[in-house]
């Protein structure tokens, strides 16, 4: 893959203000590209192609995770005229884990200064990790000097004791490293791996939601992707290995029909909520096996839906309870990813979340956004989003291979939050 990707540099426009954001899904693959102009965020280009190469978020065969890269990559680069040389990557998938933790560290001055934080948060740090994770995210959540907690910025503050709260992400090795090493077969550099809900969150949420309490459901194909904010900061992430996928295969079970037919059926008939199917309502079902095929109500098809959905919205809501912050969620579910898109899905979300509930579209940017505004994009917007922020930061300290770079991310969160 490497002497193409020499190829398709030189014939194509070189730019150095862009910024690529890479969803590599368990159903689909996904490359937008922007460009940074004055007044903002131009996206150039995007490309999307089926990916059949993870299970549950987490890579299983890299010649096709390859393939579907290159098939994405190519299609953007081709819309955009730009040759891409380096991305944002989300990661999700069930061996993703978040935690909280505590760090405490002397003022030495008596006055706070950006290396005491540093140190707080190194402190908070170094909690016991097995060697077969590694840290991906650090995030810090408040801070408290002497008795007074709930400090956003401490810097300048007086004091003896400064303690910092944040949250750590984690994930493993080798999940990671898969990743890595498929977008690395196709020529891309990384230029940082990043958590898909945290992405996703950048897109979709407005900062009143953030201060208030919310909770993002990213709903994809394989995983369920959940991050819980409150007071303008990450209090919980987690991910439930299900998605939409298993809605497909129920009803292609439970229809007996090809996964194809029951994909389509599912996209253009299904509905989630059984009260606003009309009764009288029937479907053409595909058979198997050169039979012919059968009239089905779309009450059966809805019923098979709603079961599915409420397990998978019931699980979430258990990685919720977990947080300990469901009754402290003033702003409620939102919901994305292109599961989301299911009819019927926020009347069913209310009523097993017991909380109010919205769908959420990708915040509009310029250029050809008005292209990718739905649910399944939000995690590429986010991770356009996400880089357009750390973009100035990372011309300042350089890039590394992903492992060096985790490091470095790490010295450079204090920017990050302040």
């Amino acid at each position: 893959g490497k002497c193409n990707a020499k190829e398709r540099q030189t014939k194509m426009a070189k730019k150095t203000n862009l910024i690529a954001g890479l969803d590599v899904g368990t159903t689909k693959t996904s490359v937008l590209v922007c460009e940074m102009t004055e007044n903002g965020i131009d996206i150039i280009g995007f490309g999307s192609t089926p990916s059949d190469g993870l299970r549950k978020g987490v890579v299983v065969n890299i010649e096709n995770t390859v393939d579907s890269i290159k098939g994405a990559v190519d299609e953007a680069e081709h819309m955009s005229g730009c040759a891409i040389r380096s991305v944002y990557v989300g990661v999700s998938g069930g061996h993703i884990k978040g935690q909280n933790s505590l760090g405490i560290v002397g003022i030495k001055g008596g006055e706070v200064t950006r290396e005491d934080v540093q140190r707080a948060v190194e402190a908070a740090k170094a909690v016991n990790i097995p060697t077969d994770r590694e840290i991906l995210h650090v995030l810090p959540q408040s801070f408290m000097i002497d008795d007074q907690d709930g400090i956003k910025d401490p810097v300048g503050m007086t004091g003896v004791r400064l303690e910092s709260k944040v949250h750590i992400v984690t994930g493993s090795v080798t999940s990671i490293q898969n990743i890595v090493k498929s977008v690395n077969r196709v020529g891309l550099e990384i230029n940082e791996i990043v958590l898909e809900h945290i992405a996703a969150a950048e897109a979709v949420l407005s900062q009143d939601e953030k201060d208030l309490g919310v909770v993002l459901l990213d709903i994809g194909g394989g995983t369920t992707n959940i991050v819980v904010y409150y007071e303008g900061t990450i209090r919980a992430t987690a991910v439930v290995p299900v998605g939409g996928n298993y809605i497909t295969s129920d009803i292609s079970t439970g229809l007996r029909t090809p996964a194809g037919e029951a994909e389509r059926i599912k996209i253009q008939h299904g509905c989630s909520y059984g009260p606003l199917i009309p009764r009288e309502e029937t479907i053409q079902v595909p058979s198997v096996g050169g039979r012919e095929p059968r009239e089905v109500s779309r009450q059966i098809l809805g019923r098979i839906i709603e079961a599915r959905m409420e397990e998978i919205l019931s699980l979430a809501y258990k990685e919720i309870s977990k947080s300990g912050y469901e009754d402290l969620l003033a702003a409620g579910t939102v919901l994305t990813g292109g599961t989301a898109m299911m009819a019927g899905i926020t009347e069913l979300a209310e009523q097993t979340l017991n909380m109010p509930v919205r769908r959420a579209f990708p915040q509009k940017l310029g250029g050809l956004s008005e292209k990718i505004e739905h649910p399944m994009y939000s995690t590429g917007v986010g991770l356009i989003l996400y880089g357009s922020r750390h973009a100035s930061k990372r011309m300042r300290s350089g890039t590394g291979n992903a492992l060096t770079r985790t490091y470095k991310r790490l010295k450079n969160w204090c920017l990050e939050f302040f």
